[in-house]
C-alpha cells in the first residue's frame, strides 16, 4: 500500500511538472510565436523576418527520486530541427555529463542521480545546437536552469537546545517563561512542508506553549518552589501545519522555579536556655539562636532584635551575616545577688519583604531566651566609688584624710581588709587602717612640694587575699598660709646724681608660694629701720606692686655711691606673714638725657652692659688661650730634654741588635764577641784629667782587670760604692763644664754596673777570657744532652790553664 501511494505521488509530481512545463512553453510560444528567437534578438526586425531559435524553458526535477530508471527532466529543441538527425544537442555546466545526460539527437534530458533540495536547490546549465557534419553552432549558446522540486522529507529540529528557563514561584497564569523555535529544512515557499506548529507532550498540567510562536507560559498560579523547584517540559514541533502525515521533532525544556520571599522566619523552639557567670565582662557572647526560613538566597537574610525592655537593658543581639544567627551578648554587668534569671524576648524578621505577599502574614517570629546567672566568688566592691579626698597641708601626722568602704558582694559577705599599693606611694606619705579603711597622713605634708597625690587602695577578702579590688584615690592638699611673700628678684636700681624729687626709680613686685582661694593681696611699706630715710619713698600701688621714688634733689657719688632700702612686704593671711627685702640703689653719672654713663661699681656696669652670652664667649676665649700656652711650654720642654739626651749619649746606653743564629754547639768561631765586649771598654776613664777618688785610680791602673771582672759570678761580702760615686762625680763635672746643658735639673741615665756586684751576672759573654774564674765542671753532671757543652767549656778551661803556666 505504501509503495502504491509512493508511486502515485511520483506520477502526480511528474504530471504536475509536465503540466507546468507545457504551460510555460505555451506562454513562451504565445509571446514569441513559432520559431521566435530569444527576447532582444536582433533578428526580430520590423520587416517581419525572424531568426530561428530555441523552443524550451525552465525545467523542474523532483528530489529524492527512488526509481530504477533515469528520471526524465525535459527536452530542448530548436525550431530548425526537421527531425532528420542533422542537429546534435549538447549541454554543459553544473552536473552536465554526471547528474544530467542529454540525448544528442532528440534533446531529452534525464537525471541519473538522486537529488536533495536541502543540499542544492537548482542547477545552472548551458545548451548548444551544432551541425552534426560541420560541428558549427546553429543557434547561439543559451543558459537554462533545472530546479529541484521540494518534497516533505525533513522533520523540524530544535537547533538552540538544550533549553533552560526560569519563572518565579506564585507567578500568575499566562506568565511567559521562554520561547523555543524549531527549524525545518524544507522549502517554505512550496506547500506546507516547512509550516511548523508547537504542542506540549509532557508537563501540560503546569505549562502551555503557543502553537505558532513557541512561547511557553505558565498554566497554573500555584507554582511553589518549596514543593518543586524544577520541571521538565517536552515540546513537540510538527510540520505540514500539524496535518496528518506531517513530520515532527521534540525537545526537553528545563524550567527552574525561582524563589520569592513568601515564607516568614520561624524559630524551631519557643524557648532557649543559656547560662553565664556574673563576672562575665560586657560584650561576652552568651549563646546563639537561629530562625529557619524555607526561602533561599537573600530572602533568608534576617535581622534580630530584643523586644522586651528588661532584656534590652541587660542584653543586646547582633546578627551573624555568615550564618544568619542571633548572637546574644551581655549589655551591662550582671549580678547574681541582684537577679539570678533574666528573660529575653528575641524577634527575627526578614530583611527584604516582598510587598506582593504581605497578605500571607507577618514575616517575623519571636522566641524566649532564659539566661541563668551563675554565682562566683567576687572581690569586694568600693562603695561609694568617690575617688577624691582633701586635707590641709598643716595637718599633723596621723590625721584622718578620709575613709574608704568596700563590701563583699557575695552572699557570704566576708570581712574586708584594706591596704595601699606602695608602688603608688613609695614615700609612705599616707597610711590606711586595715580594718576600717581610714586613710591617715604618714608624713608632714607640703602643698608647695606636691599639691596632689594619686594612690591606689586595695580591698581584699580577709580569708582570701586573691580576691582583690583596686580603687584609684586622688588626694588634694589644701593650701594654708605658711609661706611669707618675697621680692620677685634681688632688685638693683640706679639713680642719677642730678635726679629730681619724685622721680620713679624702681617698681617692686613680690611672689608668694601660697595660693589663697581669694587670691593674693600684698601690702608694701618701708621697714622700721628705714623710717629715718629721707632719700627715697615707697608708694603702694594697690595692685600687688609698689613704686620707689626719689625724695630729695640730687645725689653725690663721692659722698655715698650705694643706698640699701629695706622694704617690708605683708600678705593678706590668715595668718598674715611678712618678709623684708632690700633694694640696692646705686648712684651713677648720667648724661643730659638721663642715660647712665658710669657708676662706681664696675661689676654693676659690666652686668648691665654685657649679656650672659657675651660673658660665656669671653670665658671660652680665655680658656683657649691658657690651653695654648700650656701646650707650647710642654713642647718646648720636651724638645730641650731630647737635645740633652743626645749630648749625653754613651755607648753603654745603646742596644746592639744582631740577627745571627750561629752554627750550633760545635761552631765556636762563627760569632765575633768583640762587639759585645766593647761595651765594657771604659776608655774615657783613661782619658780623664787624673782627678777623682781612689776608684778612678783603680780603673786607670788596671783597665783590663776591670773589663773582665764585670761579668764574673763573684759575690763579695764587702760592698764598695766608691766606683759609682766617682763615676757620678765625673758626670756632674762634665755637665757643669758643658755650656749647652740647660741651667736646671735634668734626668741622666747611667748604665754602669761597676765591680764586685752582689748580684751575679747572667751573661756568659767573655767567659773565654784568660781572666775568667768560673768553673764549668758541674756541666758534666747535667746528663748526655749537655755533654758536648761540658767538653767545650772544659777544653777552653784547659787551654787557659796551659797559657797561664
Amino acid at each position: 500500500m505504501a509503495k502504491g501511494l509512493q508511486g502515485f505521488s511520483w506520477t502526480m509530481l511528474l504530471l504536475l511538472c509536465a503540466i507546468q512545463e507545457l504551460g510555460t512553453w505555451a506562454t513562451h510560444t504565445a509571446v514569441e510565436g513559432p520559431g521566435l528567437g530569444q527576447p532582444g534578438d536582433p533578428a526580430l526586425l520590423a520587416g517581419g523576418r525572424v531568426k530561428r531559435g530555441w523552443v524550451w524553458n525552465q525545467f523542474f526535477v523532483v528530489e529524492e527520486y527512488t526509481g530504477t530508471e533515469p528520471l526524465y527532466v525535459g527536452k530542448i529543441h530548436s525550431d530548425s530541427d526537421e527531425g532528420d538527425g542533422s542537429i546534435k544537442y549538447t549541454i554543459s555546466g553544473e552536473g552536465a555529463g554526471t547528474i544530467f545526460l542529454i540525448d544528442e539527437i532528440t534533446g531529452d534530458i534525464h537525471a541519473t542521480e538522486r537529488l536533495d533540495r536541502e543540499q542544492k536547490t537548482f542547477y545552472t546549465l548551458r545548451a548548444q545546437a551544432r551541425d552534426r557534419q560541420t560541428d558549427q553552432l546553429l543557434e547561439p549558446e543559451s543558459e537554462f536552469i533545472i530546479k529541484v522540486q521540494d518534497i516533505n522529507d525533513s522533520e523540524p529540529r530544535f537547533l538552540e537546545g538544550p533549553y533552560i528557563g526560569s519563572v518565579a514561584e506564585l507567578s500568575p497564569v499566562g506568565t511567559s517563561v521562554m520561547q523555543v523555535m524549531a527549524s525545518d529544512a524544507d522549502d517554505p515557499t512550496y506547500g506546507s512542508s516547512a509550516r511548523v506548529v508547537y504542542s506540549v507532550l509532557e508537563g501540560e498540567q503546569h505549562f502551555t506553549v503557543d502553537s505558532k510562536t513557541g512561547v511557553i507560559r505558565t498554566a497554573v498560579a500555584d507554582l511553589d518552589r518549596e514543593t518543586q523547584d524544577r520541571y521538565e517540559v517536552v515540546i513537540r514541533a510538527t510540520d505540514m501545519a500539524g496535518q496528518l502525515g506531517g513530520l515532527s521533532g521534540s525537545t526537553t525544556v528545563t524550567i527552574v522555579v525561582t524563589d520569592v520571599n513568601d515564607n516568614p522566619p520561624r524559630f524551631p523552639q519557643k524557648m532557649y536556655q543559656f547560662s553565664v557567670v556574673e563576672t562575665a565582662p560586657v560584650g561576652t557572647a552568651i549563646g546563639r539562636v537561629k530562625a529557619e526560613d524555607s526561602d533561599v538566597g537573600e530572602n533568608t537574610d534576617m535581622t534580630y532584635q530584643v523586644k522586651d525592655e528588661e532584656g534590652m537593658e541587660m542584653f543586646r543581639v547582633t546578627t551573624d551575616s555568615d550564618t544568619q544567627e542571633a548572637v546574644i551578648m551581655v549589655q551591662k554587668p550582671l549580678d547574681y545577688e541582684s537577679k539570678k534569671v533574666h528573660t529575653v524576648v528575641v524577634e527575627a524578621l526578614n530583611k527584604f519583604v516582598d510587598p506582593r505577599f504581605v497578605d500571607l502574614g507577618t514575616f517575623r517570629d519571636q522566641t524566649i531566651v532564659r539566661v541563668s546567672v551563675l554565682d562566683v566568688d567576687e572581690p569586694p566592691e568600693f562603695r561609694p566609688p568617690s575617688n577624691l579626698m582633701e586635707v590641709q597641708e598643716d595637718a599633723h601626722v596621723g590625721s584622718v584624710v578620709g575613709v574608704v568602704t568596700a563590701l563583699d558582694p557575695d552572699t557570704a559577705n566576708h570581712p574586708v581588709r584594706y591596704a595601699i599599693d606602695r608602688s603608688t606611694d613609695a614615700e609612705r606619705i599616707f597610711d590606711i587602717d586595715a580594718n576600717t579603711g581610714a586613710i591617715v597622713t604618714g608624713k608632714v605634708l607640703d602643698r608647695e612640694t606636691a599639691g596632689w597625690h594619686n594612690i591606689t587602695v586595695l580591698a581584699m577578702e580577709a580569708d582570701n587575699h586573691s580576691q582583690v579590688s583596686r580603687a584609684s584615690l586622688r588626694i588634694r592638699i589644701l593650701d594654708v598660709n605658711d609661706n611669707p611673700p618675697e621680692l620677685a628678684t634681688p632688685y638693683e636700681a640706679a639713680v642719677c646724681e642730678d635726679a629730681k624729687p619724685g622721680q620713679l626709680i624702681q617698681t617692686i613686685s613680690v611672689v608668694d608660694r601660697d595660693e589663697p582661694q581669694g587670691g593674693h593681696r600684698f601690702y608694701f611699706t618701708l621697714a622700721p629701720e628705714a623710717t629715718n630715710n629721707h632719700h627715697f619713698s615707697l608708694l603702694d600701688i594697690q595692685d600687688n606692686t609698689a613704686a620707689v621714688h626719689t625724695q630729695r634733689m640730687g645725689f653725690n657719688r663721692q659722698e655715698q655711691d650705694v643706698y640699701l632700702l629695706p622694704i617690708l612686704v605683708v600678705d593678706s593671711g590668715p595668718p598674715a606673714l611678712s618678709s623684708t627685702g632690700t633694694l640696692t640703689i646705686r648712684v651713677c653719672g648720667c648724661d643730659s638725657d638721663g642715660a647712665i654713663q658710669s657708676c662706681n661699681s664696675t661689676a654693676y656696669i659690666v652686668s648691665a652692659t654685657l649679656s650672659p652670652g657675651a660673658l660665656i664667649a669671653l670665658l671660652v676665649c680665655v680658656l683657649i688661650l691658657v690651653v695654648l700656652v700650656l701646650l707650647i711650654l710642654t713642647l718646648k720642654r720636651h724638645h730641650k730634654s731630647h737635645l740633652a739626651a743626645e749630648d749625653d749619649e754613651d755607648m753603654r746606653d745603646n742596644v746592639i741588635k744582631y740577627n745571627d743564629e750561629g752554627g750550633g754547639e760545635q761552631d765556636t768561631e762563627a760569632y765575633d764577641m768583640s762587639a759585645l765586649r766593647s761595651l765594657y771598654d771604659f776608655s774615657e776613664i783613661k782619658g780623664g784629667d787624673g782627678g777623682g777618688g781612689p776608684g778612678e785610680g783603680v780603673l786607670s791602673r788596671n783597665p783590663a782587670s776591670q773589663l773582665h771582672s764585670l761579668p764574673q759570678w763573684v759575690q763579695s761580702p764587702d760592698l764598695d760604692f766608691s766606683v759609682f760615686r766617682d763615676y757620678i762625680c765625673r758626670k756632674v763635672q762634665q755637665a757643669d763644664e758643658d755650656l749647652s746643658v740647660p741651667p736646671y735639673d735634668s734626668f741622666q741615665t747611667y748604665a754602669f754596673e761597676g765591680s764586685d756586684s752582689p748580684v751575679p751576672s747572667l751573661s756568659s759573654i767573655n767567659t773565654w777570657s784568660s781572666g775568667s774564674e768560673q768553673d764549668f765542671s758541674y756541666l758534666g753532671g747535667w746528663g748526655p744532652r749537655f755533654r758536648q757543652l761540658a767538653a767545650l767549656y772544659a777544653g777552653r778551661r784547659g787551654e787557659e790553664d796551659s797559657e797561664e803556666s
